[in-house]
């Protein structure tokens, strides 16, 4: 029998399409924990381009190495009803090629990979449910850097959108989730998702059927429409002080659509709806052939400019977010071994 608990999914290669199966909220992590104690502790540099573009630094000169993301207010939580998994579909694409552009050859994904691994350095696209991200990592090496960031701002604004590579692609993806879907806890997920939000874009999930209706135009007009300098918020951790980091912010964005003149409106997005609180309590069991148990609690959580946030991811760490060391784990599993797994989380 499979009770409605929010566990993440597994490293299958469906993982990278995100299911928007659960994350509500009751229930972060340590690295969550880190990362949004580090405002209180990290000199953290921040301004804004004549673009748009927001910039976050922090100067850390002890390698001679720079981590970059770029987000834009994309994510699951834009994919058109019907196309689940659009958002991240384009992220997935975006590293299967790009176009000749300005005298330089088209790239398809195996000459793209080369490419990267001649230059030493990384890059990778991921879409979450709110927002679609790039991420680079290269040596601070001026050449190098120089060369990383040319072929990344190539790759953000120009993907090929292959419908061929397409066609193999979401041909895996619907095997994994039909795959996936054999799985209690992808079952759970489901039906504790919808359960929660109804529906919103974050409990629609991903089917066969969605991703039949994604095309390759259709990838093109959403990255057209989300992927714009004005709408990018850029964090970047290494060894590169204000001027070389606003320099590799504007060189990464140079090719993406910009605005007719400087500080120009950023053209609007539709508004996505806002979470609906819950009107009552609901137990739902989902028979399953199975000899585990999953069960899932939770609820719509609060905004992260809620002043009560901060304490409510601390208590989270105490009670369910720290892996062994939190008091879950201690007393459910470690003492009375009524469980393999208990864990909470705040998203």
């Amino acid at each position: 029998m499979t009770t409605t608990t929010a566990q993440p999914f597994s490293s299958s290669p469906f993982s990278r399409l995100n299911l928007n199966l659960w994350g509500c909220a009751l229930l972060g992590s340590l690295g969550s924990l880190a990362s949004s104690s580090a405002w209180a502790f990290l000199p953290i540099e921040h301004w804004s381009q004549p673009s748009g573009a927001q910039v976050w630094l922090i100067h850390s000169p002890s390698l001679p190495m720079v981590d970059v993301e770029l987000r834009f207010d994309g994510g699951s939580r834009r994919d058109p009803s019907g196309q689940e998994g659009l958002s991240s579909a384009v992220a997935l694409m975006s590293s299967k090629g790009i176009t000749a552009q300005k005298g330089q050859p088209a790239l398809d994904e195996n000459a793209l990979g080369e490419a990267w691994a001649d230059l030493g350095a990384n890059f990778n696209a991921h879409a979450g449910r709110d927002s679609l991200s790039y991420q680079l990592r290269s040596l601070s090496q001026p050449d190098l850097l120089q060369g990383a960031a040319a072929l990344a701002s190539r790759q953000i604004a120009y993907p090929s959108w292959n419908s061929k590579t397409w066609q193999r692609e979401r041909q895996r993806l619907s095997a994994a989730l039909a795959e996936s879907n054999t799985r209690p806890a992808t079952i759970a997920q489901k039906g504790f998702a919808q359960a929660v939000y109804g529906s919103h874009p974050y409990g629609r999930p991903v089917t066969e059927r969605s991703l039949a209706a994604i095309s390759t135009p259709t990838m093109a007009a959403w990255h057209h429409a989300i992927v714009r300098p004005c709408r990018a918020k850029v964090s970047i951790v290494g060894a590169l002080d204000k001027a070389q980091a606003d320099k590799l912010v504007q060189q990464l964005l140079a090719q993406l659509p910009q605005a007719s003149i400087a500080n120009a409106a950023c053209p609007s997005l539709s508004a996505v709806a806002e979470v609906e609180a819950l009107q009552a309590p609901q137990h739902i069991d989902i028979p399953f052939a199975s000899a585990q148990a999953h069960i899932l609690l939770g609820q719509p959580g609060i905004a992260r400019s809620n002043p009560d946030f901060l304490p409510l991811l601390l208590a989270d760490h105490i009670l369910g977010g720290g892996g062994f060391t939190s008091r879950l784990m201690e007393e459910v599993r470690e003492k009375r071994g009524l469980t393999y797994g208990i864990y909470s989380s705040m998203s």
